[in-house]
């Protein structure tokens, strides 16, 4: 007996893919810890979790090197002690 093919999902043709400003502000309220439950639903829905840990790995990325550009300002600034 030949198996019924299933039906498309009606809302699954309505879904468009998350916008690469979408996937930034999820993964920037992310790094705070802060986010509704009812867009964290519909991110789930729309966005890809690769493009969630590449947009997270280059924020990191930012991050990281901005501290370090605050503390090099900071330290030549400052000049020689003693």
């Amino acid at each position: 007996m030949p198996r019924p093919e299933s039906e498309p999902d009606p809302q699954a043709a309505e879904r468009k893919p998350a916008s690469l400003l979408q996937v930034a502000s999820a993964v920037f309220w992310s790094f705070f810890g802060v986010r509704k439950g009812r867009n964290m639903l519909q991110d789930m829905e729309s966005i890809k979790p690769l493009h969630v840990v590449i947009v997270g790995l280059v924020a990191g990325l930012v991050f990281v090197l901005t501290l370090v550009a605050i503390v090099t300002l900071i330290m030549r600034t400052a000049g020689p002690s003693g």
